[in-house]
């Protein structure tokens, strides 16, 4: 059967309708919306994404599903969102460790974090707290330091490898204190952690979730928090910057990306979800029990907070002369 050159054109149009990203008025629709993991279940990032999407599924049309992708220090999870179709329908929850540290670790990972990325904005922010072994009897920071000193080289700290955050935090506190200690590197960050409580090494920088209950239990030695405000769930440890040490400062942030060229309109119906997620009180609820504490970003917000960041950063990893070797 022939078809007239009328038809045809009806039907090309019709195929370039289907072809369009999704319209900001029928955004998402009746389709899930998949919110991509550059790490494996069980994690921080993990946690905070899972809450996000419940939260977001409540204030968008469709649901919000997580899908764990890890590997090459979150570069594998980000690359394939990169390479997705700028619909709105592919979503990746970054990590600062990710989308600020690794790109000066990993040259040749496959995109570039400003163009290859829509920002949606932060979501969420968490400490790292500076722990001792108790076998030091330490009481501080200064003590801390006074040890480094009068022993160059013979202590030693626990890390899961270059580019962590709690890696870079170590890094950044040795170069704030003028102190050289050891690197010691484990196959991830439960084996630092169980090095640090056996007293295999003398320190760590231990996310918050993990180290609230060790502290609490008296297995390790909270020295200070690396936030500019003490925490609340922790408040009598100071923070590194009132022990000596003004202006340090280190988190795990947590940010929400689409593909770059995803349409304006779906970022910005995107950014509001967000915003209603995080305002929620059993979102609220939930992330402050993990000492994550909403940090609502915008779009317009986010290329100056990336630049500052992998700013940052980068000075520090060049200066330190950290490698992934």
């Amino acid at each position: 059967m022939s078809i007239t050159r009328r038809q045809f054109g009806a039907a090309a149009a019709l195929l370039g309708l289907a072809a369009r990203p999704a319209a900001a008025e029928d955004y998402p629709g009746s389709r899930p919306v998949t919110l991509v993991v550059a790490w494996a279940p069980g994690g921080s990032t993990d946690f905070v994404a899972r809450v996000l999407a419940q939260g977001m599924s409540a204030a968008l049309p469709g649901n919000v599903v997580v899908d764990n992708r890890p590997g090459a220090s979150g570069t594998i999870g980000h690359a394939s969102v990169a390479r997705a179709r700028p619909d709105g329908y592919t979503l990746l929850l970054g990590v600062n460790s990710t989308y600020a540290m690794a790109r000066h670790l990993f040259p040749q990972r496959g995109y570039d974090d400003e163009k290859a990325f829509a920002g949606i904005g932060r979501v969420a922010t968490t400490p790292i707290f500076l722990c001792v072994t108790p076998k030091l009897g330490l009481a501080d920071i200064g003590a801390l330091v006074a040890l480094a000193k009068k022993q160059p080289g013979k202590l030693s700290y626990a890390s899961s490898g270059a580019g962590s955050s709690a890696h870079l935090a170590t890094e950044l506190f040795l170069r704030s204190a003028g102190i050289e200690v050891q690197n010691v590197t484990y196959r991830g960050g439960a084996p630092a952690v169980q090095a640090l409580i056996a007293g295999e090494v003398e320190m760590a920088f231990v996310d918050a979730v993990t180290a609230l209950p060790l502290i609490a239990s008296k297995q390790v030695t909270a020295l200070g928090v690396s936030s500019p405000q003490r925490n609340p769930l922790a408040p009598a440890i100071p923070t590194i910057a009132e022990s000596g040490y003004p202006g340090y400062e280190c988190s795990s942030d947590f940010a929400l990306l689409a593909p770059a060229g995803t349409p304006a309109p779906i970022i910005r119906a995107l950014a509001a979800a967000k915003a209603t997620a995080l305002r929620q009180p059993e979102v609220v609820e939930k992330l402050r029990n993990g000492s994550i504490f909403p940090d609502i970003g915008t779009p317009e917000a986010w290329p100056e907070q990336l630049a500052a960041e992998s700013a940052k950063w980068g000075e520090v990893i060049r200066s330190r002369g950290i490698t992934l070797e």
